[in-house]
């Protein structure tokens, strides 16, 4: 009788097969995985935009937007939410066109420095992993491909508003595209419905602001004229 183990070809293939069913996957490297790696990394005087962009890889939008977003919620260095809005209007901006996520030299190499960074990623982390706990697939018609250009237009305009020196104009429009990227990410349409009420809301608060600020200019510049 003829076996697998005295045919030298077969009996390679199937420990070939054994090898490849028992190998264990390579487990896929999380957000903060990367963010701690890169804030740690002695060898770097500074963290660029373009070494996100590196490191995120084949990440989608969510995790870009992401990265560039949560830095706004907390407290930060001066200047933060000018580099992280900037590739926030570029990022939005080819979601809602549906490109590939690219940023031009003059973005990516914008930088922090590492220790600033390092500051960042600590403040940030504990509310990435707070909020993943609550993610899960679900109301996932609101993330079709036309619900995902939407998503794009209404973080472009968040974005802008975002890299504009508006006073308390950067952490409500925060929170919003937080909300879409983790929607994106984890296919939670729940979390993309927030980010549409907190849009609102973000839009009549720095629409308030404005207003108050204008008024404000008008009548001491324009008032002391007309008197």
């Amino acid at each position: 009788m003829l076996r697998l183990s005295d045919n030298p070809a077969l009996s390679g293939s199937v420990d070939d097969a054994d090898l490849a069913l028992t190998e264990p996957a390579t487990p896929k490297v999380g957000l903060v995985d990367i963010l701690q790696g890169l804030a740690s990394d002695e060898s770097r005087e500074r963290i660029a935009v373009g070494d996100l962009l590196s490191a995120m890889g084949d990440r989608a939008f969510g995790a870009l937007m992401l990265v560039f977003a949560l830095p706004n919620i907390v407290p930060t260095p001066p200047g933060t939410s000018a580099i992280t809005g900037t590739p926030l209007v570029f990022l939005a901006a080819q979601l809602f066109a549906g490109k590939s996520p690219w940023l031009p030299r003059m973005i990516s190499d914008r930088s922090l420095a590492r220790e600033d960074f390092a500051r960042v990623v600590q403040k940030i982390v504990p509310v990435l992993l707070w909020v993943q706990k609550l993610l899960k697939p679900r109301m996932e018609v609101l993330l079709l491909p036309v619900c995902e250009r939407l998503i794009g237009l209404v973080c472009l305009l968040l974005a802008v508003i975002l890299a504009l020196p508006i006073p308390l104009g950067n952490i409500l429009p925060a929170i919003a595209i937080c909300c879409f990227s983790f929607a994106l990410l984890e296919r939670d349409g729940l979390f993309a419905l927030i980010g549409g009420v907190l849009s609102v809301i973000s839009l009549a608060v720095v629409s308030g602001v404005i207003y108050g600020i204008a008024k404000a200019t008008l009548y001491f510049v324009v008032g002391p004229l007309l008197g």
